[in-house]
């Protein structure tokens, strides 16, 4: 297992090298620039603001130097937030974020899960045919559209919810986190019902049914392990997507988090924010898949004899 994830995290280097070259780059062939403003900045200023953030150097100096603080784990500053840098605005966005990421994922777990396990139980039949129609319905409708919806209905038609802000009024976090959370909640019904289709086809599960266990027992006690495996694994790049699929969300609903930094930070050129923001969501993504891996491994015997150097 430590063999693993050595790896893992040798592997992860160049991949964050990867997206971190990928962006800088692109991000300055975009046109425009941070200080190009409706009023137009006088020459000097606009020299000396290029001097102060290093935007006078060569283009691969300044590649070099934007390497040389990142390792340092220095996200530069902010271009547009004078007196900020991009690690403290991440760290004032990133609970709130974090807060609706885990409230989505844990929708899509409860609703999901529940919905895969029982149509597992009965394939074929109505109880099946229901939640994956609308599992596919989830997976088809994207959150742009969603939330809207769920706006005009709860919050304008039936006012019920409120439609705009976070931790500001009772409720206002039920509207972001459901419109986050159904896409991956479809997602895990149907890896969930797929996992428990094979585990309950398996020789010992039939074995315990001809013991006389209750069906709860069964499923809960023998099945559930070995079913949601699949789901396991897809609960690192789960999170890691629900926080970046967040800044529409946040976007729709007024929500002060990252998404709402990174989306000014693309409208205004702010070269450093845009890149902190990838660098570390990248970094959450590799985290994350590493800890789906690990707890994949965990629940599954076969994985843990693959690592320990077993047949």
């Amino acid at each position: 297992m430590l063999k693993f994830l050595i790896s893992r995290l040798l592997q992860s280097v160049p991949v964050i090298l990867i997206v971190v070259t990928a962006t800088f780059f692109l991000v300055r062939a975009a046109p425009g620039g941070p200080f190009d403003e409706e009023k137009a900045v006088l020459p000097e200023v606009r020299k000396a603001l290029e001097a102060q953030y290093k935007l006078d150097l060569p283009l691969h100096e300044q590649y070099f130097a934007y390497l040389g603080d990142l390792f340092q784990g220095d996200l530069g500053p902010s271009f547009k937030y004078p007196g900020r840098s991009v690690n403290e605005i991440l760290a004032s966005g990133l609970p709130i974020t974090a807060e609706l990421g885990f409230y989505a994922l844990l929708i899509a777990l409860v609703i999901g899960g529940t919905a895969g396990v029982f149509a597992a139980l009965k394939p074929n039949t109505k109880q099946d045919y229901i939640p994956m129609t609308l599992a596919m319905v989830g997976i088809c409708m994207p959150s742009f559209l969603l939330g809207p919806l769920l706006v005009l209905v709860f919050g304008i038609y039936l006012e019920l919810l409120p439609i705009a802000g976070w931790g500001m009024l009772p409720g206002d976090k039920i509207l972001p986190s459901v419109t986050l959370g159904s896409a991956y909640a479809a997602y895990v019904a149907r890896l969930s019902r797929a996992g428990m289709l094979e585990v309950l086809s398996q020789d010992y599960i039939r074995t315990a049914r001809a013991k006389g266990l209750p069906e709860w027992q069964v499923v809960v006690r023998h099945a559930l392990r070995g079913g949601i495996i699949p789901v396991v694994a897809f609960l690192g790049p789960a999170f890691a997507g629900l926080l970046a699929g967040s800044f529409v969300v946040e976007t729709i609903f007024q929500i002060p988090g990252l998404g709402r930094f990174y989306v000014q930070a693309a409208f205004n050129r702010d070269y450093t924010m845009i890149l902190g923001t990838t660098v570390f969501l990248s970094t959450l993504i590799v985290f994350f898949n590493l800890l789906s891996d690990v707890a994949a491994a965990w629940l599954n015997p076969r994985l843990r004899a693959q690592f320990q150097g077993g047949k």
